[in-house]
Order: structure tokens, then sequence, then C-alpha cells
């Protein structure tokens, strides 16, 4: 189901150019704009991650600073908005990387099974959301960056400095916790 967004962000037009000039210049104003612009999508970034609240705005914050910090980088070539995104991610990066602790000696779990469809089609996005949400921080990471981010497991294990075999098992035990979730939800409607 499409969420419908209450503002517009401005394409490569000479409105966001203007914006990210006035950020080049150190202009508050335009930092701020340029913050309140985007924060509703970069926000929605970090939660994917970070599923308390005042942290995830912490985290959005520290990108933020950095964008700031390295505006003048902006090429004005590609999307601003993935330049942004980048940055943004790599900040949640560093605090998945300080905050979990992962444990080095996992066994690898066989293959999972898939959820079968009926039930993840009666699951609404919020739901979904919740429930990624509530998978332990390590395997919400890996899911998320794997899954939602599209990485593949030796960018994650680079990121967030684990091995290749432990972001497959964070992987494989989060799409178990799901579909066991799922299941207990007992989605079992009439036809």
């Amino acid at each position: 189901m499409p969420i419908a967004l209450a503002y517009t962000v401005p394409g490569q037009t000479s409105e966001l150019q203007e914006l990210i000039q006035g950020c080049i210049r150190n202009e508050r104003s335009a930092q701020e704009k340029l913050y309140h612009l985007f924060y509703p999508r970069m926000m929605g970034v970090v939660r994917r991650y970070i599923d308390q609240e005042m942290q995830a705005e912490e985290v959005l914050n520290n990108g933020f600073l950095r964008a700031f910090q390295k505006i003048e980088q902006y090429t004005f070539q590609g999307s601003f908005e993935g330049w942004l995104r980048k940055i943004v991610f790599h900040a949640v990066s560093d605090y998945v990387k300080q905050n979990v602790r992962y444990n080095e000696h996992i066994m690898l779990a066989d293959k999972d099974q898939l959820v079968h469809k009926d039930h993840a089609d009666r699951l609404y996005y919020n739901q979904l959301l919740e429930l990624v949400q509530s998978l332990p921080d390590a395997t919400r990471a890996v899911f998320n960056m794997y899954v939602m981010e599209g990485y593949a497991h030796k960018e994650i294990g680079k990121m967030l400095n684990i091995s290749e075999g432990t972001s497959k098992w964070h992987l494989s035990e989060g799409r178990r916790m799901l579909k066991d979730k799922i299941e207990k939800l007992q989605l079992h409607y009439k036809k």
C-alpha cells in the first residue's frame, strides 16, 4: 500500500541547488531548510535499523552533521538525496558497529523455508516494519542491509566488521524469526 508523503523534494532544481550552495557557505537557514526537507525520508532509513526513537534521532542528526561537513564534496552529479542517504546510512552503520555485540562463534543454520505467501500478503507495511524492528539489533541490521538496501554479504561484513558467514547467519536467523512471528499471528482468513 503506497504511503502519501506530505512534502515534496525538489529534483535537481535551482531551489535545491541554492539550498546546497547556502549550506556550502555555512548558512544556518539553508541548513535548516535542507534538514526539514529531507528529514522524513532519512528518518525512514534510520528507523529500519534503530527502533528506539531517541537513538534514531541522534543517529540521524549525526548523519546530517556529517553531510553538512562534507557538502562541498557534492558535485551536483546524480541525486542529492542518494548522496545524502549514503552518508546517513554510514552514520547508521557506525552506530550499529559501536552498539551491537556480535558473537564470533556462531554456527550457520540450515537454509530456512520461505513464509507462506498468503501469510505475507495479509500483513500491512506497518505490521511488517514492527516485526522487523523486533529482531535483535545485529540480526535486524544485517536483514535491513541485505533485504532493504541491497548490500551483498561481503559488503555488510566490511561495514559491520563481521565475517561474511556471520552476515549470512544473521540473515538466515532473521528470516527464521520473522517466519515464526508471522505464523504466530495466525493469519488464517476465509477466502
